[in-house]
């Protein structure tokens, strides 16, 4: 019989809702279960939930002492090794909890880091994470070197007395040199992006980015609308690095299908920073694609996320469509609509087509049929037109070429003085 190596850690997952705190701060049933489902998407089992409601958080211990306490005797109980708060706690509490309870605490955002940490696969993706770590252990080395201070004074050693320099100092400033050459390197990985976009430009392709809610499905969408083949499985965080792929709207048209990382309530600032050269996308995008899960019964709050992270990193005047995906599932009973809105099934390619009528009405991506005559003298233009639109027939008469193509009408009004009909 084969032993498993890595064995699956158990956790006891511990939430606070406090009066005093932002309401959407507040740890709630729907809030732990997210939880949960981070904890096993980072190979972790929860074993136990625990909601704390009090006023005030407890400076020391966060849900105060009594609640510590009984969480204490749920990890003994249960085995747990581990102990995951919903809410982001200060290095402090971390340090005093760890003790009282007897086990490691994490709270969400590190959790969060971790799993980012896991999943990232190209060099831009674990910069990016890096970066965000690093950004997040700076403010808590006090509490996690504390007892490692190692200080020269009055009764070291001769030759060593002096203001010297503690383990913490030598830490946060390795720290420091480490996030300014992550933030050069992201910014020349920017640079690069910058360029690809001012190509794109230059070719007139519009830019497409899918973005939404962990989970809700963007990246079958983006297999299905592109064939690039990723990886989609039903768990968070499954898209981590930025991919872009070129398909055809219609007959005459491509662009450039973005997807994007998924985002979650009390994502970690940091790493929204750090992640800002992928989701820099977001900001020169043409479209952008919204994708809702609709089988989620928490899918308004999850789209209030999601625009609200849309309003800090896309352009405001960039326009959107909500695609309300997952609505080949039963709990579905109503399908959302609207002039922004289309539901579909990413899964079953269910209002597909619809979805890509709406896009070519909002890119003005119409198809027009038209003959054009081209003088010899302007030869190159055909060449042009056969790669910019589908060319069904050539004519070779005395003194032009003359054909038929489908164009959109952005590529039409190029080549307006050479158009003979219009269909």
């Amino acid at each position: 019989m084969t032993e498993n190596n890595k064995q699956t850690e158990k956790a006891v997952i511990v939430g606070l809702c406090a009066a005093s705190m932002d309401a959407r701060e507040h740890s709630t049933d729907e809030t732990l279960e997210e939880l949960e489902a981070l904890l096993e998407t980072a190979g972790g089992e929860c074993v136990g939930k625990v909601i704390q409601n009090r006023h005030t958080p407890d400076p020391r211990t966060f849900i105060g002492d009594g609640k510590t306490q009984e969480v204490r005797a749920l990890i003994e109980a249960e085995g747990a090794t581990l102990c995951v708060f919903d809410n982001e706690l200060s290095p402090s509490q971390t340090r005093v909890l760890s003790g009282d309870l007897g086990v490691r605490v994490i709270d969400r955002s590190t959790l969060i880091l971790d799993i980012f940490a896991d999943r990232a696969s190209t060099r831009e993706g674990r910069l990016q994470v890096e970066l965000a770590q690093y950004k997040y252990l700076l403010p808590r080395l006090t509490g996690m070197w504390g007892h490692l201070v190692r200080q020269t004074g009055t009764s070291a050693p001769i030759g060593t007395r002096g203001p010297g320099e503690t383990q913490l100092e030598t830490d946060r400033r390795h720290i420091r040199r480490r996030i300014q050459k992550l933030e050069e390197e992201i910014a020349e990985v920017m640079k690069t992006r910058a360029t690809a976009r001012r190509q794109r430009q230059r070719n007139e392709v519009p830019v497409i980015a899918l973005v939404g809610y962990t989970n809700a499905g963007k990246s079958t969408l983006f297999n299905r609308l592109t064939d690039a083949g990723i990886h989609a499985n039903d768990r968070l965080f499954d898209t981590l690095d930025t991919t872009t792929r070129r398909a055809a709207i219609n007959e005459s048209s491509d662009a450039l299908f973005s997807d994007t990382v998924g985002f979650i309530r009390k994502l970690p600032h940091h790493l929204v920073d750090a992640f800002r050269a992928t989701l820099e996308e977001l900001r020169y995008a043409d479209l952008i694609l919204h994708v809702i899960d609709a089988s989620s019964p928490n899918w308004q709050e999850q789209a209030r996320v999601t625009d609200e992270l849309i309003g800090k990193l896309a352009a405001p005047e960039t326009p959107r469509l909500e695609v309300f995906n997952k609505c080949d599932i039963e709990d579905v009973d109503i399908l959302p609509h609207g002039d922004e809105i289309v539901a579909i099934s990413a899964r079953t390619g269910f209002g597909i087509d619809a979805l890509l009528e709406k896009i070519e009405e909002v890119l003005g991506l119409g198809v027009i049929h038209a003959t054009l005559r081209i003088p010899y003298t302007k030869s190159g233009l055909v060449d042009e037109l056969y790669r910019a639109g589908v060319v069904s027939n050539v004519e070779y008469c005395d003194d032009y070429t003359q054909l038929s193509a489908a164009l959109d009408p952005r590529t039409l009004d190029k080549y307006k003085e050479y158009v003979f009909e219009m269909k």
